[in-house]
Order: structure tokens, then sequence, then C-alpha cells
């Protein structure tokens, strides 16, 4: 782990970006904020913004309302609902 302070970040930022890219764990220190950790962002987060999740939201909710719902049979375990979910368009 390498802890280094927002002034030697700020100066260096490429070079720290590339060492948490490559798996070094860097704790950012701020004289006034606080610290915290960089991590990279993984192609299974999530990264949208207020305004597109409720957009998702209300979208899946007139689809409820529009009957554009697939449920889960009674009996159905967890994972084969899931499978069958992924074969429907």
């Amino acid at each position: 782990m390498l802890i280094i302070s927002s002034r030697e970040f700020r100066a260096n930022t490429g070079r720290y970006l590339d060492m948490v890219a490559n798996g070094i764990d860097v704790i950012l220190k701020s004289r006034n904020s606080g610290s915290f950790r960089l991590v990279p962002v993984k192609e299974s987060d999530v990264v949208m913004s207020e305004k597109e999740f409720y957009e998702k939201v209300n979208r899946s909710i007139m689809q409820a309302e529009e009957g554009k719902i697939i449920r889960q049979n009674d009996g159905e375990n967890v994972e084969d609902f899931v499978d069958r979910m992924l074969c429907t368009e």
C-alpha cells in the first residue's frame, strides 16, 4: 500500500493511476478532506448519473404497468428463473 499526499497526486496523477490500474493500493491523504482509496472501475461496476438511474427506474415502472414482465413460476428455483430470463427478449 502506498500513501501519498494530495499535492503529490496532483503532481504525478498519471503515475499513480497507472499504479492503481496495475493492482497497487494507493491511499490519497488530504489535510482538509480526509483519506481516499483509489480504485479502478471494473466492468461489472455500474456508473451512471442520478438522472440516468431515475430514467431506468421510470422505464421499468412503465414496462411493469404495461405487463411487460417475466414472473418466476411457482416452484421454480432462482437459477432456472435467471436462465429462462436470459434466453428471453
